[in-house]
C-alpha cells in the first residue's frame, strides 16, 4: 500500500471532495485509510452508570482510490512510486520526485 500513516493526502472522490487531512490510520487489508476531519458520521452513544447518552463524531474509513498524497514540494496531488536508494525502499512523489517520509 502506498499511503501510510502520518501522510498528508486530498480526498479526489466521493461528498468530501477536495478537502485535505493527515491519514490518522490505514488499513491494508481493506484498502481503506481513515483521514483526519473527513468522512465524518454521527453514532449515537447510549447512556450508562449514570452518564446521559451523546452523539459522537468520528471519521469513517475512505477507499484508497478516492485519495491522493501531497506532493511535499508543490502541496499538489501526486502519484507515489517505489525505487531503491542505498539498499532500501523509499516512496518518491512522481511530481517532484521529493522523498515521502
Amino acid at each position: 500500500m502506498k499511503i501510510k500513516k502520518g501522510d498528508t493526502v486530498k480526498i479526489i472522490a466521493g461528498k468530501d471532495k477536495g478537502k485535505t487531512g493527515s491519514v490518522v490510520r490505514a488499513l491494508p487489508k481493506e484498502n481503506r485509510v481513515v483521514v483526519e476531519g473527513v468522512a465524518l458520521v454521527k453514532r449515537h452513544r447510549k447512556g450508562a452508570s449514570g452518564q446521559t447518552g451523546r452523539i459522537i463524531e468520528r471519521p469513517s474509513p475512505v477507499h484508497i482510490s478516492n485519495v491522493m498524497v501531497l506532493d511535499p514540494e508543490t502541496k499538489k496531488p501526486t502519484r507515489v512510486r517505489f525505487e531503491r536508494k542505498g539498499g532500501s525502499r523509499v516512496r518518491l512523489a512522481v511530481k517532484s520526485g521529493k522523498i515521502l517520509l
